[in-house]
């Protein structure tokens, strides 16, 4: 009898450290998520800063090349059942 009650005890006792590991855990990474979401944010704002400073950012598609590549178009699923 006495041995049942000191494998309940040792369950017991693993169980609460498992749990207190367990919120530790989901505690860090939810820290983790949000410090890679402002890192993201972060590089993107300076990103956008340094193409302003160096003039180098993104350019727009000149209109020649706008006409000179294929669009997409939509295509009625009932179609393509015929």
């Amino acid at each position: 009898m006495t041995f049942n009650w000191f494998v309940t005890a040792v369950a017991l006792i693993v169980a609460v450290v498992a749990w207190s590991r367990a919120r530790r855990t989901a505690r860090r990474l939810e820290q983790l998520t949000q410090l890679y979401w402002e890192l993201r944010f972060q590089h993107g704002e300076l990103r956008v800063q340094v193409e302003r400073l160096t003039g180098s950012g993104p350019r727009a598609p000149s209109a020649p090349d706008v006409a000179a590549a294929p669009g997409e178009s939509f295509v009625p699923l009932a179609s393509l059942k015929r």
